[in-house]
């Protein structure tokens, strides 16, 4: 009897200290299961609507004084020219699991949709259009003399990364994916770098760490190579010379002056850095508001008519100007690795005089054409956006300009 109650006993401590240890390891289990199945077909529109549920993630309130495009519902064209071939733009939606699509014409939403379980006040991860807010974010801390000059060495301000490949290395030249830091952005190769650091944030360790271990491969200033580390670096100078958090700088600066409609999440590690390259999670309308902003020269108007310079306008130009051979849109061997243009985190098409946009992978977009007064955002859930035989950029890139080109100057004719 002692001897069966010895074991009953046992049994029970082991259940006990089983449960104990799932409460404590849940989030962590919860965030790898999500980190693993991320794009996974039958679970990526969900995910990137509730990844932050999944990982740590910090809150930016919704506006103290919310603003509201007014609307004015007109239908998209039927169709778009890609490569001299009719494309349904419908079904180029529907191939590329569009979540959200809001096109904005001279400050009207004259569409607004959305599928796959996304809706209005809903957020949805940025991934890389996250560096375009990070890049406002640097434009402001200049304006308000917390960073002196954007030739200034990153590690003027983050002393952390001295011995790393960012040694030495300027603000602009980070600024313009330019630092000739190695890395491999490939999401498609199981061991690349930015996969390692995808699975570093789904484990919670520190994101500064991961950045001060990478190491110089070119010298900085003379090769555009896509570095999505480049913009976390951005983040840590951003930290330590405003002394706030990126969320309550994005919240004091741009969150509450634009009237965000919704509140947004930005993942974070367990040190609550937040993911500066990509970890936003923004409404549908609040992405509009900053490409708004940014085709306006960072001047906001309000509902009142009150206007206020929130990004400064040289900033802005400045940020989407290619100034450097390195840096042009087109072919550009061996200078670049794309064949876009890049600016202060934004990217530049080719074979576009003024267009510019903020992109993320499996198709997030903030397209600007700002001689049409035009902004349209698309959030999708691509699962086959790795298969580069689609050419998933070129064909965006027709069916934005198709849509510019579908509605007229005037946006009150047909």
């Amino acid at each position: 009897m002692i001897k069966k109650l010895s074991l009953k006993g046992i049994g029970l401590g082991f259940s006990i200290v089983v449960l104990v240890l799932l409460v404590i390891y849940q989030k962590n289990l919860i965030r790898l299961y999500t980190a693993v199945t991320l794009y996974d077909e039958d679970k990526i529109a969900h995910n990137f609507l509730s990844m932050y549920e999944s990982f740590n993630s910090t809150v930016i309130p919704a506006s103290s004084a919310t603003f509201e495009f007014p609307e004015e519902p007109k239908s998209l064209p039927e169709s778009f020219n890609y490569e001299g071939q009719s494309k349904s733009l419908t079904e180029f939606l529907d191939d590329t699991q569009t979540t959200g699509l809001l096109v904005l014409k001279e400050g009207t939403i004259l569409y607004e949709n959305y599928w796959l379980g996304h809706g209005e006040g809903k957020q949805h991860i940025s991934f890389s259009v996250a560096k375009s807010f990070v890049s406002a974010l640097m434009g402001i801390a200049i304006k308000e003399g917390y960073v002196t000059s954007i030739e200034e060495a990153v590690t003027d301000y983050v002393p952390e990364l001295v011995g790393s490949g960012y040694e030495g290395v300027s603000i602009k030249n980070v600024l313009q994916m330019s630092s000739g830091v190695g890395f491999n952005e490939d999401y498609g190769d199981f061991n690349s770098d930015i996969n390692r650091f995808s699975r570093a944030t789904a484990f919670g360790t520190s994101l500064d760490e991961f950045s001060a271990s990478l190491v110089r491969e070119r010298t900085p200033g003379t090769f555009h190579h896509y570095v999505s580390i480049d913009t976390q670096v951005l983040g840590m100078v951003l930290t330590r010379a405003t002394g706030q958090s990126l969320s309550q700088y994005l919240s004091e600066k741009i969150w509450e002056p634009l009237g965000m409609e919704h509140p947004a999440f930005w993942l974070a590690d367990d040190d609550n850095m937040e993911l500066a390259l990509g970890g936003l999670n923004v409404s549908l309308r609040d992405y509009a508001k900053l490409g708004w902003l940014y085709l306006n020269l960072g001047q906001w108007q309000d509902r009142q008519g009150n206007t206020t310079q929130i990004v400064p306008k040289q900033w802005v130009v400045d940020s989407v100007t290619a100034d450097a051979p390195h840096l042009l849109a087109g072919e550009n061997n061996p200078l670049s690795s794309s064949n876009f243009g890049y600016g202060y985190q934004w990217w530049l098409p080719d074979g576009a005089d003024d267009e510019f946009a903020a992109q993320g992978i499996y198709d997030q977009y903030i397209y600007i054409d700002p001689d049409q007064k035009l902004v349209i955002v698309k959030n999708s859930a691509n699962y086959r956006f790795t298969d580069k035989s689609l050419n998933w950029k070129a064909k965006h890139y027709a069916m934005f300009r198709a849509i510019s080109e579908h509605f007229p100057k005037d946006s009150q004719r047909e």
